[in-house]
């Protein structure tokens, strides 16, 4: 959940255009066939393929359903010479909005796993929506999660799955904390930081 849920960067879309293109032939679709699966009017495509428009998160998950690839492809990130293995020692701790983050996967894939550390009383208030789906698990501690108008409270060894368009809070329950392992499906960017934070732009 970052400021890229309404597009990708700047930079990236000089990328996106050409690379949109390229995969609509790849899949031997005509540009309105594409963009009838994609929900999209052609023009609204052509747009998109000649760089006139930017493209948003919800088209770009969109568009890469169509294409069969993800939206790390669709903004020209290879997956070459990633590691597959990441190493503990090669995780670094990110703070942001009171919770700790470790990456816990390779950046640009169609997922984005984290380690979270959440302190009591932070974020709690938050209320988050954006397209995509969240799987936690819960690694140490006790969590309250709301999905919707629903209140979960869940232990070390329970999990969730769900969509993350179901507006959703998390918040640790007890004085220690809770530690999670977070699983989600953004917008990836070589410049995309952890997501879970407070954003502007978020329902309060």
């Amino acid at each position: 959940m970052s400021s890229s849920e309404n597009g990708p960067a700047e930079g990236a879309v000089a990328v996106v255009a050409p690379q949109l293109r390229e995969l609509r032939r790849r899949a031997a679709l005509t540009l309105e066939a594409a963009a009838r699966s994609a929900g999209l009017s052609p023009a609204h495509l052509s747009r998109l393929e000649t760089g006139q428009r930017q493209p948003s998160l919800p088209m770009l998950l969109s568009l890469a359903r169509v294409y069969g690839t993800t939206v790390a492809e669709l903004l020209g990130e290879t997956t070459a010479g990633r590691d597959a293995v990441v190493r503990a020692a090669d995780m670094e701790p990110t703070a942001a909005g009171g919770w700790t983050y470790w990456r816990a996967g390779s950046p640009g894939r169609g997922m984005q796993t984290l380690r979270v550390q959440v302190p009591y009383g932070t974020q709690g208030d938050i209320v988050r929506v954006h397209p995509g789906e969240e799987w936690l698990y819960v690694l140490k501690g006790r969590l309250r999660l709301r999905l919707g108008d629903t209140e979960h409270r869940l232990g070390a060894g329970d999990s969730a799955h769900f969509d993350s368009l179901t507006p959703h809070r998390i918040a640790a329950t007890d004085a220690d904390g809770v530690e999670l392992l977070f699983v989600h499906t953004l917008l990836q960017s070589p410049t995309a930081a952890p997501c879970l934070g407070p954003t502007p732009g978020e329902m309060p």
